[in-house]
C-alpha cells in the first residue's frame, strides 16, 4: 500500500512563554514568518496566533510539499533566520514543534461558497 498524496505539508510551531513576552513575540514571529514566505518558493500561507491567557504563541506555516517546508526549516537550524535567538530573547520556557501532511482541506471561497478537497 502506498501513501496517500498529501495536498499540503504543515508546521506548527508552540512557544510557552511568560505573558509579558507575548507581543513582541509574535511581532519578531510575524516578521521572520514574512521573511520566510519571502524566501522559500512553495509557501502557502501563515499565522501568528496568540493565547488568549498570554503564555502561549503558535506559528502556523503552509507549504506545497514536504520538502518546501523541510528547506524553509534548514535556515532555521543553521542560523539563516535567527531562530534560536527568537527564542533566546524571548525567553521561551519550552517550543513544541510538529509536521503534518494535509490530506483533507476546507475554506470559504470569495463567493461565499464551501470548497473541499480531499486526498482519495
Amino acid at each position: 500500500m502506498h501513501a496517500p498524496k498529501n495536498l499540503s505539508f504543515t508546521q506548527l510551531i508552540e512557544f510557552e512563554i511568560d505573558p509579558g513576552q507575548q507581543p513582541a513575540l509574535v511581532t519578531a514571529l510575524a516578521l521572520q514568518t514574512e521573511r520566510l514566505a519571502e524566501r522559500y518558493a512553495g509557501f502557502v500561507s501563515a499565522s501568528v496566533q496568540a493565547s488568549d491567557d498570554g503564555r502561549r504563541v503558535l506559528g502556523f506555516l503552509q507549504w506545497r510539499s514536504r520538502e518546501a517546508g523541510e528547506a524553509a526549516f534548514r535556515s532555521f537550524e543553521n542560523g539563516e533566520q535567527d531562530f534560536w535567538q527568537l527564542i533566546r530573547t524571548h525567553r521561551a520556557r519550552t517550543v513544541t514543534f510538529g509536521s503534518f501532511q494535509v490530506l483533507s482541506s476546507i475554506a470559504r471561497s470569495h463567493d461565499d461558497g464551501l470548497h473541499c478537497q480531499l486526498v482519495g
